[in-house]
């Protein structure tokens, strides 16, 4: 019985992860462009960025990598087990900056489909960060490094996003503006959080509605 038990319980969790996996590659969104590359735009990376905040490496294993998905699940996990708020919106944020480098490299690798899809979710874990960081303010816990660092990372993401634009696709860029919504209003929240509470907040380099 007891050998029984020890070959049945890797057997059950190989078999769970292969299930995990499926069902984050069935979940991901996929945008299919028809549309090439806008080439007479400047490259993504020779632009001088207006924003005072540096993008983490987003490592040697990218989306376009069939080990992409080793990535992603460690990444999940790891949150799975953060149970300190200030550390899971640590990581949110690390997440969602790293993916925005994953990104914009994919754009600059002519992938602008896959590229949107990383792009999708580095703003989503921007929001889910700022998410984070609401509640912990909520109760009374201290977030003024982290907000301004919230701050600094949305002004970024919209940087990068409009480089991304100038060299979209023209089916694509619709979905951008749309996506450029997410760090305009998590720039806003912190923006106003910090004034309220007699912080100047970093200044926003560029105009929009």
């Amino acid at each position: 019985m007891l050998k029984k038990l020890f070959v049945a319980i890797p057997l059950i969790l190989f078999a769970s992860l292969i299930l995990f996996i499926s069902f984050l590659r069935v979940a991901s969104v996929r945008y299919e462009y028809q549309g090439q590359m806008n080439k007479d735009k400047a490259f993504l990376s020779t632009v001088d960025s207006r924003v005072d905040y540096s993008l983490p490496f987003p490592g040697g294993v990218l989306p376009d990598s069939p080990f992409w998905f080793i990535k992603v699940s460690r990444d999940k996990l790891w949150l799975f087990i953060t149970t300190d708020m200030n550390r899971r919106a640590d990581l949110q944020l690390l997440f969602a900056d790293k993916r925005l480098g994953s990104a914009k490299i994919l754009f600059e690798k002519n992938n602008p489909a896959l590229g949107m899809s990383t792009l999708e979710k580095a703003e989503r874990y921007l929001l889910a960060s700022s998410d984070t960081e609401k509640k912990m303010r909520g109760t009374g816990i201290d977030t003024t490094d982290l907000l301004d660092r919230i701050n600094r990372a949305s002004l970024k993401h919209y940087e990068v996003m409009n480089l991304m634009y100038n060299s979209a696709p023209d089916e694509a860029r619709p979905l951008i503006v749309r996506f450029e919504a997410i760090p305009k209003k998590v720039y806003e929240d912190a923006r106003n959080a910090e004034l309220e509470n007699g912080i100047v907040p970093y200044g926003n380099p560029f105009v929009w509605n």
